[in-house]
């Protein structure tokens, strides 16, 4: 099993706090985002971990990790950041790739190793109820993630217009298993060197719902794994404070025991 984080972007909406390190390495609660997210990986016997920087790269390789460079992290995307580690994903196992600003307690990674499904996408069920948390209307910043009656995901990423079209919160937490890794590597490449566009964006602006989609629409299956709960996205410095404060007065367990 091979482990990608991506953690190449600038954290803009954590400054001052990313002005002099990477976001991946901002800390909550006297750990940072990394470390909590390798420790999680390494409990559950993942240690070949690579993780793909950009801003700040420097600071992640004096930890020892295995660091690959996006040069263009400032003016690319989440996709084009795991594609600067397209060598890695060789076909010859699975491979788990999350975002470098959530943590994510030990069962959330359980569940999705646990599942064999060719695409994994972590689900929170709950997500209302952790939103809620972080601003008045959870709505605002969702995002669509509809799936059919088989849990096979058949669309995430849109803005949504009701609360019908939210049946779970993609977390940004993947696995694809061994046997579709090339042709998810095929996928990504043949965008890049074509330049087509999903959803009106290109290789380099592309989201990596944008790319889930476009799996999904060629024909990759793709399935839910559905979570409660059990995670943080640490996106801003209210994020981060937020939740420091609960966890000062014993209120996070309820979303979070980290």
């Amino acid at each position: 099993m091979k482990v990608i984080i991506l953690a190449a972007g600038q954290g803009t909406r954590l400054r001052p706090l990313t002005d002099d390190r990477p976001k991946c390495l901002v800390e909550f609660c006297g750990q940072t985002l990394l470390e909590r997210q390798v420790n999680v990986h390494r409990q559950l016997g993942l240690t070949d971990i690579h993780i793909l920087s950009g801003y700040r790269s420097d600071q992640i390789e004096e930890r020892g990790l295995a660091t690959l460079i996006n040069p263009d992290y400032a003016t690319t995307n989440m996709v084009a950041t795991l594609f600067c580690g397209a060598s890695l994903m060789t076909g010859e196992e699975d491979v788990v790739i999350s975002y470098g600003d959530i943590v994510f307690e030990p069962p959330v990674l359980e569940k999705l190793l646990a599942s064999d499904s060719p695409l994994s996408i972590v689900s929170d069920q709950e997500w209302e109820r952790f939103w809620s948390l972080r601003m008045e209307n959870p709505l605002d910043d969702a995002e669509t993630f509809k799936t059919d009656a088989d849990g096979r995901v058949v669309e995430l990423g849109l803005k949504p217009t009701s609360r019908h079209e939210v049946q779970g919160q993609y977390i940004g937490l993947i696995k694809v298993r061994a046997d579709v890794v090339k042709r998810f590597v095929e996928e990504g490449e043949k965008l890049k060197d074509e330049g087509e566009e999903v959803r009106g964006r290109d290789f380099a602006s592309m989201y990596m719902t944008d790319f889930l989609q476009h799996l999904i629409d060629v024909g990759l299956e793709a399935k839910a794994v559905p979570i409660e709960n059990g995670w943080l996205e640490v996106d801003t410095v209210e994020d981060l404070r937020h939740y420091e404060k609960m966890a000062s007065v014993g209120k996070l367990d309820q979303f979070f025991k980290g």
